[in-house]
Protein backbone atom coordinates (compact mmCIF):
# COMPACT_ATOMS: atom_id res chain seq x y z
CA UNK A 1 0.00 0.00 0.00
CA UNK A 2 1.35 3.42 -1.05
CA UNK A 3 1.80 6.11 1.95
CA UNK A 4 -1.16 8.20 -0.03
CA UNK A 5 -3.33 5.16 0.39
CA UNK A 6 -2.55 4.50 4.40
CA UNK A 7 -5.83 5.50 6.29
CA UNK A 8 -5.20 8.20 8.48
CA UNK A 9 -8.16 8.11 10.03
CA UNK A 10 -8.93 7.19 13.91
CA UNK A 11 -11.73 5.63 13.39
CA UNK A 12 -9.77 3.15 10.79
CA UNK A 13 -10.02 -0.31 12.98
CA UNK A 14 -6.57 -1.12 13.11
CA UNK A 15 -5.64 2.74 13.80
CA UNK A 16 -8.17 2.35 16.58
CA UNK A 17 -6.63 -0.46 18.28
CA UNK A 18 -3.45 0.99 17.73
CA UNK A 19 -4.45 4.48 19.51
CA UNK A 20 -6.29 2.27 22.30
CA UNK A 21 -2.67 1.49 23.28
CA UNK A 22 -0.47 4.06 22.00
CA UNK A 23 -2.48 7.18 23.33
CA UNK A 24 -1.53 6.33 27.39
CA UNK A 25 -1.00 2.53 27.97
CA UNK A 26 2.68 2.67 27.92
CA UNK A 27 3.79 4.52 31.06
CA UNK A 28 6.91 4.50 32.46
CA UNK A 29 10.16 4.59 30.09
CA UNK A 30 10.07 2.05 27.52
CA UNK A 31 13.37 0.32 25.64
CA UNK A 32 11.36 -0.88 22.78
CA UNK A 33 8.02 1.54 22.72
CA UNK A 34 6.86 0.59 18.88
CA UNK A 35 7.17 -3.35 19.76
CA UNK A 36 5.15 -2.57 22.90
CA UNK A 37 2.07 -1.08 20.90
CA UNK A 38 2.48 -4.20 18.11
CA UNK A 39 2.66 -6.76 20.84
CA UNK A 40 -0.47 -5.01 23.28
CA UNK A 41 -2.78 -3.80 19.91
CA UNK A 42 -1.59 -7.34 17.93
CA UNK A 43 -0.94 -5.60 15.04
CA UNK A 44 2.19 -6.32 13.23
CA UNK A 45 5.26 -3.55 13.75
CA UNK A 46 5.52 -2.76 10.30
CA UNK A 47 2.14 -1.87 10.49
CA UNK A 48 2.04 -0.14 13.28
CA UNK A 49 5.36 1.71 11.81
CA UNK A 50 3.42 3.03 9.03
CA UNK A 51 -0.01 3.90 10.69
CA UNK A 52 1.70 5.84 12.84
CA UNK A 53 4.05 7.44 10.41
CA UNK A 54 0.72 8.17 8.02
CA UNK A 55 -1.08 9.93 11.06
CA UNK A 56 1.49 11.89 11.97
CA UNK A 57 2.03 12.82 8.85
CA UNK A 58 -1.48 14.19 7.77
CA UNK A 59 -2.14 15.56 11.08
CA UNK A 60 -4.22 13.30 12.95
CA UNK A 61 -1.46 12.42 15.35
CA UNK A 62 -0.26 16.13 16.30
CA UNK A 63 2.99 14.62 18.02
CA UNK A 64 4.61 11.44 19.64
CA UNK A 65 7.20 11.83 22.71
CA UNK A 66 8.29 10.36 25.61
CA UNK A 67 6.36 12.55 28.37
CA UNK A 68 8.17 13.31 31.54
CA UNK A 69 6.35 13.77 35.15
CA UNK A 70 7.56 17.35 34.86
CA UNK A 71 5.47 18.06 38.36
CA UNK A 72 8.35 16.50 39.68
CA UNK A 73 11.06 18.26 37.57
CA UNK A 74 10.14 21.67 37.72
CA UNK A 75 7.49 23.64 39.86
CA UNK A 76 4.69 24.02 37.69
CA UNK A 77 0.94 25.39 38.28
CA UNK A 78 -2.54 25.73 36.82
CA UNK A 79 -2.68 29.52 35.92
CA UNK A 80 -6.29 32.17 35.69
CA UNK A 81 -5.36 34.84 34.14
CA UNK A 82 -7.97 37.84 34.41
CA UNK A 83 -7.53 39.44 30.70
CA UNK A 84 -9.17 42.73 29.40
CA UNK A 85 -11.68 41.17 26.34
CA UNK A 86 -9.85 43.47 23.64
CA UNK A 87 -6.63 42.23 24.38
CA UNK A 88 -7.99 38.06 24.87
CA UNK A 89 -6.63 37.18 21.08
CA UNK A 90 -3.06 38.77 21.66
CA UNK A 91 -2.74 37.41 25.15
CA UNK A 92 -3.25 33.80 24.20
CA UNK A 93 -1.35 34.23 21.46
CA UNK A 94 1.87 35.07 23.37
CA UNK A 95 1.69 32.97 26.01
CA UNK A 96 1.50 29.94 22.71
CA UNK A 97 4.17 31.60 20.63
CA UNK A 98 6.32 33.51 22.99
CA UNK A 99 6.71 31.48 26.26
CA UNK A 100 8.53 27.68 25.99
CA UNK A 101 7.21 27.34 29.89
CA UNK A 102 3.56 27.77 29.16
CA UNK A 103 1.93 24.28 28.35
CA UNK A 104 -1.78 24.06 27.44
CA UNK A 105 -3.39 27.84 26.66
CA UNK A 106 -6.94 27.50 26.36
CA UNK A 107 -9.84 30.21 26.83
CA UNK A 108 -12.84 29.09 29.18
CA UNK A 109 -16.09 30.28 29.48
CA UNK A 110 -18.65 29.53 32.41
CA UNK A 111 -22.02 31.21 33.84
CA UNK A 112 -21.47 34.73 33.86
CA UNK A 113 -22.47 34.62 37.69
CA UNK A 114 -20.33 32.04 38.83
CA UNK A 115 -16.99 32.51 40.61
CA UNK A 116 -14.24 33.77 38.18
CA UNK A 117 -16.42 33.29 35.34
CA UNK A 118 -14.27 36.74 34.71
CA UNK A 119 -10.53 34.77 34.64
CA UNK A 120 -11.12 33.31 31.19
CA UNK A 121 -7.77 32.99 29.78
CA UNK A 122 -6.20 29.27 31.84
CA UNK A 123 -2.64 28.06 30.83
CA UNK A 124 -0.62 25.42 32.61
CA UNK A 125 3.16 26.73 33.28
CA UNK A 126 6.29 24.93 34.73
CA UNK A 127 9.27 27.14 35.46
CA UNK A 128 12.67 25.30 36.03
CA UNK A 129 14.09 24.53 39.36
CA UNK A 130 16.06 27.68 41.07
CA UNK A 131 13.82 30.19 39.10
CA UNK A 132 10.72 31.90 40.40
CA UNK A 133 6.89 31.00 39.19
CA UNK A 134 5.65 34.33 40.91
CA UNK A 135 8.22 36.53 39.08
CA UNK A 136 7.79 34.60 35.67
CA UNK A 137 3.55 34.78 35.63
CA UNK A 138 4.39 38.87 36.53
CA UNK A 139 7.00 39.08 33.39
CA UNK A 140 3.77 37.69 31.52
CA UNK A 141 1.61 39.90 33.41
CA UNK A 142 2.94 42.83 32.04
CA UNK A 143 3.72 41.72 28.05
CA UNK A 144 0.50 40.40 27.63
CA UNK A 145 -1.89 43.45 29.57
CA UNK A 146 -3.67 40.73 31.62
CA UNK A 147 -4.97 42.41 34.82
CA UNK A 148 -4.58 39.70 37.50
CA UNK A 149 -3.63 35.71 37.52
CA UNK A 150 -4.40 32.98 40.12
CA UNK A 151 -2.04 30.44 40.68
CA UNK A 152 -2.81 27.30 41.46
CA UNK A 153 0.01 24.73 41.69
CA UNK A 154 -0.74 20.80 42.48
CA UNK A 155 -0.96 19.72 45.94
CA UNK A 156 -1.60 15.32 44.69
CA UNK A 157 -2.40 13.94 41.22
CA UNK A 158 -4.71 11.77 41.00
CA UNK A 159 -4.82 10.64 37.22
CA UNK A 160 -2.90 12.28 34.36
CA UNK A 161 -3.41 9.90 30.63
CA UNK A 162 -5.11 11.41 27.30
CA UNK A 163 -6.66 7.67 25.74
CA UNK A 164 -9.70 9.73 23.66
CA UNK A 165 -10.10 6.83 21.25
CA UNK A 166 -10.33 4.44 24.18
CA UNK A 167 -12.60 6.48 25.91
CA UNK A 168 -15.00 7.04 22.97
CA UNK A 169 -18.78 5.53 24.04
CA UNK A 170 -17.59 5.37 28.54
CA UNK A 171 -20.98 5.13 30.03
CA UNK A 172 -21.49 7.54 32.60
CA UNK A 173 -20.47 6.30 36.14
CA UNK A 174 -17.68 3.84 34.29
CA UNK A 175 -14.93 3.47 37.24
CA UNK A 176 -11.93 1.05 38.09
CA UNK A 177 -12.89 -1.37 41.26
CA UNK A 178 -10.20 0.98 43.30
CA UNK A 179 -9.98 4.38 44.50
CA UNK A 180 -7.40 6.10 42.05
CA UNK A 181 -3.56 6.55 43.46
CA UNK A 182 -3.00 10.11 44.95
CA UNK A 183 0.59 11.08 43.77
CA UNK A 184 2.54 13.32 45.94
CA UNK A 185 4.41 15.89 44.02
CA UNK A 186 8.31 16.39 44.54
CA UNK A 187 10.94 18.11 42.95
CA UNK A 188 13.73 15.67 41.99
CA UNK A 189 17.30 17.30 41.96
CA UNK A 190 18.70 15.63 38.49
CA UNK A 191 22.78 16.23 37.30
CA UNK A 192 24.34 17.39 34.45
CA UNK A 193 24.15 14.47 32.41
CA UNK A 194 20.70 13.23 33.58
CA UNK A 195 19.26 16.52 32.22
CA UNK A 196 21.28 15.96 29.06
CA UNK A 197 19.57 12.26 28.61
CA UNK A 198 16.62 13.88 29.53
CA UNK A 199 16.44 16.51 27.04
CA UNK A 200 17.08 14.04 24.37
CA UNK A 201 14.89 11.55 25.54
CA UNK A 202 11.69 13.85 25.41
CA UNK A 203 12.48 15.44 22.20
CA UNK A 204 9.34 14.84 19.47
CA UNK A 205 9.96 12.25 17.26
CA UNK A 206 9.83 12.86 13.47
CA UNK A 207 8.34 10.43 11.22
CA UNK A 208 11.46 8.88 9.59
CA UNK A 209 12.76 8.99 13.19
CA UNK A 210 10.07 5.99 13.71
CA UNK A 211 12.42 2.26 13.54
CA UNK A 212 12.75 -0.45 16.00
CA UNK A 213 16.04 0.84 17.51
CA UNK A 214 14.66 4.47 18.63
CA UNK A 215 17.09 5.32 21.41
CA UNK A 216 20.31 5.07 19.59
CA UNK A 217 20.54 8.14 17.78
CA UNK A 218 19.03 9.81 21.09
CA UNK A 219 21.63 8.76 23.00
CA UNK A 220 24.54 10.14 20.45
CA UNK A 221 22.26 13.13 20.83
CA UNK A 222 22.83 12.98 24.26
CA UNK A 223 26.88 12.10 23.94
CA UNK A 224 26.23 9.00 26.07
CA UNK A 225 26.41 5.26 25.02
CA UNK A 226 23.16 3.49 24.30
CA UNK A 227 23.42 1.19 27.19
CA UNK A 228 24.25 4.13 29.62
CA UNK A 229 21.13 6.60 28.13
CA UNK A 230 18.77 3.33 28.71
CA UNK A 231 20.37 3.10 32.06
CA UNK A 232 20.07 6.66 33.01
CA UNK A 233 16.74 6.60 31.41
CA UNK A 234 15.90 3.30 33.57
CA UNK A 235 16.92 5.02 36.97
CA UNK A 236 14.96 7.65 36.06
CA UNK A 237 12.06 6.02 35.63
CA UNK A 238 12.67 4.68 38.96
CA UNK A 239 12.50 8.04 40.35
CA UNK A 240 9.11 8.82 39.45
CA UNK A 241 10.35 11.41 36.70
CA UNK A 242 9.06 9.26 33.40
CA UNK A 243 5.76 9.90 32.64
CA UNK A 244 4.44 7.93 29.62
CA UNK A 245 5.78 6.88 25.70
CA UNK A 246 2.37 8.50 23.89
CA UNK A 247 0.65 9.58 20.72
CA UNK A 248 -0.58 12.97 21.01
CA UNK A 249 -4.13 13.23 19.08
CA UNK A 250 -5.32 16.49 17.45
CA UNK A 251 -8.66 16.28 19.59
CA UNK A 252 -10.04 19.37 19.00
CA UNK A 253 -9.17 21.36 15.48
CA UNK A 254 -10.76 18.93 13.08
CA UNK A 255 -8.32 16.72 10.62
CA UNK A 256 -8.12 17.63 7.19
CA UNK A 257 -10.86 15.00 6.42
CA UNK A 258 -13.11 17.31 8.52
CA UNK A 259 -13.07 14.53 11.62
CA UNK A 260 -12.52 15.88 15.19
CA UNK A 261 -11.60 13.44 18.33
CA UNK A 262 -13.51 15.11 20.70
CA UNK A 263 -15.48 18.53 20.75
CA UNK A 264 -15.61 19.48 24.27
CA UNK A 265 -13.11 20.12 26.81
CA UNK A 266 -14.83 20.49 30.40
CA UNK A 267 -12.73 21.32 33.57
CA UNK A 268 -14.89 20.32 36.47
CA UNK A 269 -14.32 22.07 39.91
CA UNK A 270 -15.24 20.63 43.10
CA UNK A 271 -15.43 22.15 46.64
CA UNK A 272 -15.47 19.44 49.63
CA UNK A 273 -14.29 19.86 53.07
CA UNK A 274 -10.60 20.15 54.24
CA UNK A 275 -9.06 17.78 55.17
CA UNK A 276 -10.85 15.56 52.14
CA UNK A 277 -9.13 15.70 49.33
CA UNK A 278 -7.15 13.57 48.93
CA UNK A 279 -10.26 11.12 49.11
CA UNK A 280 -12.00 13.14 47.09
CA UNK A 281 -9.28 12.79 44.73
CA UNK A 282 -8.90 8.98 44.73
CA UNK A 283 -12.65 9.03 44.11
CA UNK A 284 -12.82 11.31 40.97
CA UNK A 285 -9.72 10.14 39.63
CA UNK A 286 -11.11 6.09 39.47
CA UNK A 287 -13.62 7.37 36.89
CA UNK A 288 -12.74 6.86 33.14
CA UNK A 289 -13.95 9.37 31.55
CA UNK A 290 -11.42 11.44 33.79
CA UNK A 291 -7.88 12.69 31.61
CA UNK A 292 -6.62 14.68 34.25
CA UNK A 293 -7.65 15.40 38.64
CA UNK A 294 -5.91 16.88 40.95
CA UNK A 295 -5.90 18.87 44.47
CA UNK A 296 -5.26 22.02 43.80
CA UNK A 297 -6.83 25.61 45.44
CA UNK A 298 -9.12 27.61 43.56
CA UNK A 299 -9.27 30.21 46.87
CA UNK A 300 -11.74 32.75 47.16
CA UNK A 301 -11.87 33.58 43.14
CA UNK A 302 -13.07 30.58 42.30
CA UNK A 303 -15.19 29.85 45.54
CA UNK A 304 -12.68 28.03 47.32
CA UNK A 305 -12.70 24.89 44.75
CA UNK A 306 -10.01 22.37 46.04
CA UNK A 307 -9.95 18.96 43.62
CA UNK A 308 -9.98 19.93 39.69
CA UNK A 309 -10.51 17.23 37.01
CA UNK A 310 -10.58 17.18 32.96
CA UNK A 311 -13.07 15.47 30.99
CA UNK A 312 -13.04 15.41 26.92
CA UNK A 313 -15.90 14.42 24.65
CA UNK A 314 -18.20 14.58 21.69
CA UNK A 315 -21.07 15.29 22.94
CA UNK A 316 -21.45 18.37 25.73
CA UNK A 317 -24.64 16.64 27.77
CA UNK A 318 -22.96 13.34 27.91
CA UNK A 319 -20.00 14.99 29.33
CA UNK A 320 -22.54 16.13 31.84
CA UNK A 321 -24.09 12.88 32.44
CA UNK A 322 -20.45 11.44 33.51
CA UNK A 323 -20.35 14.86 35.94
CA UNK A 324 -23.29 14.14 37.43
CA UNK A 325 -22.59 10.63 37.93
CA UNK A 326 -19.40 11.20 39.48
CA UNK A 327 -21.27 13.91 41.61
CA UNK A 328 -23.46 10.84 43.35
CA UNK A 329 -20.50 8.97 43.88
CA UNK A 330 -19.13 11.26 46.10
CA UNK A 331 -22.44 11.76 47.48
CA UNK A 332 -22.63 7.92 48.01
CA UNK A 333 -19.16 7.88 49.95
CA UNK A 334 -20.75 10.70 51.96
CA UNK A 335 -18.51 13.19 51.02
CA UNK A 336 -20.25 16.41 50.77
CA UNK A 337 -20.02 18.68 47.48
CA UNK A 338 -19.71 22.55 49.12
CA UNK A 339 -19.75 23.95 45.78
CA UNK A 340 -19.42 22.56 42.05
CA UNK A 341 -19.18 24.29 38.53
CA UNK A 342 -18.38 23.46 34.97
CA UNK A 343 -15.51 25.48 32.75
CA UNK A 344 -15.75 24.58 29.32
CA UNK A 345 -13.28 24.94 26.71
CA UNK A 346 -12.83 27.35 23.74
CA UNK A 347 -9.84 27.64 21.84
CA UNK A 348 -7.11 26.05 22.74
CA UNK A 349 -3.38 25.05 22.28
CA UNK A 350 -1.45 22.79 23.60
CA UNK A 351 2.87 22.34 23.59
CA UNK A 352 5.32 20.55 25.62
CA UNK A 353 6.77 23.03 28.26
CA UNK A 354 10.39 23.26 28.70
CA UNK A 355 11.78 22.52 32.02
CA UNK A 356 15.56 22.31 31.58
CA UNK A 357 17.18 25.26 33.90
CA UNK A 358 19.72 25.46 30.92
CA UNK A 359 17.23 26.40 28.20
CA UNK A 360 15.52 29.36 31.21
CA UNK A 361 18.80 30.92 31.58
CA UNK A 362 18.77 31.11 27.81
CA UNK A 363 15.27 32.48 27.21
CA UNK A 364 15.75 35.33 29.58
CA UNK A 365 18.94 36.33 28.30
CA UNK A 366 17.28 36.57 24.49
CA UNK A 367 14.27 38.82 26.08
CA UNK A 368 17.01 41.01 28.25
CA UNK A 369 16.72 39.80 31.48
CA UNK A 370 19.40 38.63 33.92
CA UNK A 371 18.14 35.17 34.49
CA UNK A 372 19.29 35.85 38.34
CA UNK A 373 17.26 37.91 39.09
CA UNK A 374 14.38 35.64 38.17
CA UNK A 375 15.67 33.33 41.14
CA UNK A 376 13.48 32.22 43.62
CA UNK A 377 13.89 33.66 46.85
CA UNK A 378 12.68 33.52 50.68
CA UNK A 379 9.28 35.32 50.19
CA UNK A 380 5.86 33.96 51.30
CA UNK A 381 3.69 32.12 48.28
CA UNK A 382 1.79 34.81 46.26
CA UNK A 383 -1.18 33.22 44.64
CA UNK A 384 -3.16 36.33 42.92
CA UNK A 385 -1.18 39.52 41.73
CA UNK A 386 -2.38 42.99 40.17
CA UNK A 387 -0.30 45.34 38.33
Amino acid sequence: MSASNVPVEVTDPVNARILAISEDKLQGFQRDPLGQIAEQADVELPVVKERLRAMLEAGTIRRIRQTLLATNLAKGALVAWQVPQDRLDAAFNYMFQNDPFSGHVVTRSTDPASAGANYKLWTTVKVPQGYSMVKHCRLLLQATGAETFRLMPAKRLFTLGVGHVRRRGTEPGSKVDTPAEATPVSIVNLNEREWRVLTALKREFRSDELQRDLWRPRAEEAGVSLDTFLNVAEDLNHRQVIGRFSTFLEHVKPHANGERVTRFNALFHWAVPEGREIETGQEVGRHHIMTHAYWREGGPEFHNVNIMGVAHGTDKEWLLAHKSAIDEHLKSKGIPIYYTNVFWGGRSEIKPSEISPFIYADWCREMGIDPETMREEEETEELVTSP
